[in-house]
């Protein structure tokens, strides 16, 4: 059966050879249109993959370029995540020390050089564009927010953050760290 096939395509090919070199000399003129014709065609089709190529090449470049500019500008997520806890224990140990020990001129250098470390450490965060999330106030955003409580008030209106449990921080224009807060509610 196979051998068959072939005998019979090879029979086709020879006839449609035939068939073009009888056309080719009985009209030498569409002979020559239809080769220009296909000539033109392919063309045509190469120029199409060349743009295509191009524009391909021109995207993976645009792509490659923005995946750099991210890796740069967030490349200390992972870091500035990690110093978050140094941060914010710094900040409950400075709000733990009582006024009166505050003013005690054997702690108040300690209390000075905390405060001095807890600023060095906003203004290194300033610098590489890590920035505090406003909380309490603004209305519940779950982008940059995480609730954690309800608290019944009439003071503000529902939705509203009325109390920050843990800071949140932003690296630019992503989040690095949802504000853990308390929300308003009406009372039952």
């Amino acid at each position: 059966m196979s051998n068959e096939n072939e005998k019979m395509s090879a029979e086709l090919t020879e006839a449609e050879t035939s068939l073009r070199e009888e056309t080719a000399e009985a009209a030498p003129e569409v002979a020559e249109h239809d080769r220009s014709a296909e000539l033109e065609a392919q063309l045509a089709e190469a120029r199409a993959a060349v743009l295509y190529a191009q524009a391909e090449t021109q995207n993976v470049r645009r792509r490659a370029e923005k995946e750099a500019q991210d890796a740069r500008a967030y490349a200390a997520t992972s870091f500035a995540r990690d110093i978050l806890s140094v941060s914010d224990n710094l900040s409950r140990a400075l709000a733990a020390i009582p006024a009166d020990l505050r003013d005690d001129e054997k702690l108040k250098g300690l209390v000075i050089g905390l405060e001095a470390t807890g600023r060095e450490i906003d203004s290194v965060f300033a610098r590489h564009g890590i920035s505090k999330i406003v909380a309490v106030g603004e209305p519940l955003d779950p982008n940059r927010h995480q609730a954690m409580m309800e608290i019944p008030t009439v003071d503000v209106e529902p939705g509203s953050v009325v109390q920050e449990i843990q800071t949140g921080y932003m690296i630019k224009d992503r989040l690095l760290r949802p504000a853990l807060v308390g929300v308003a509610k009406k009372p039952d």
